[in-house]
């Protein structure tokens, strides 16, 4: 029964070990955790995670100092804080760019004086040339900040 019980806890601790050798990153490849890696520093390494959770340390701490002695890039999941809160949130500030400009266009698109009254020119029975007339009147302004009327202006000038 003993044997058992160490045996599940040996099993137990290899786990662990193996998973927080999956969440750091092999410092001479950088590509790979060193659970995946053979290079030298990563077999170093696991031995040095293996025998830290055998000593009885917590993930944290295992963690901790890893990063005090390799740097936080060694970690696969860098901490957040004031310097990587741009790489974290970056993802969710874009999302919500696009849905405000998504936004915008629509609420401009159902708001837009022209186009309501376009629509409406097209559902009266109008003679064709009623119809192009009207449509000629309410056709929207072009933008003046167009880089092509900057352009004619800049011309005229010279």
């Amino acid at each position: 029964m003993e044997n058992g019980d160490d045996a599940k806890a040996a099993q137990l601790l290899e786990t662990r070990a193996r998973n927080i050798s999956h969440n750091v990153r092999c410092t001479e490849c950088g590509s790979q955790s060193i659970e995946d890696s053979q290079a030298d520093i990563a077999i170093l390494l696991r031995k040095l995670i293996r025998d830290e959770v055998r000593a009885g340390k917590t993930d944290k701490e295992i963690f901790k100092k890893l990063e005090d002695d390799f740097g936080e890039t060694v970690l696969y999941t860098p901490k957040f804080d004031v310097q990587t809160a741009a790489i974290w949130l970056s993802p969710f500030l874009l999302a919500g760019a696009g849905v405000g400009i998504w936004a915008y266009g629509r609420h401009r698109q159902k708001n837009n004086v022209h186009v309501m009254a376009l629509d409406l020119v097209r559902a009266v029975p109008l003679t064709p040339k009623e119809k192009q007339t009207m449509l000629d009147l309410l056709k929207p302004p072009m933008p003046r900040s167009t880089l092509s009327s900057w352009l004619r202006r800049w011309e005229e000038r010279q």
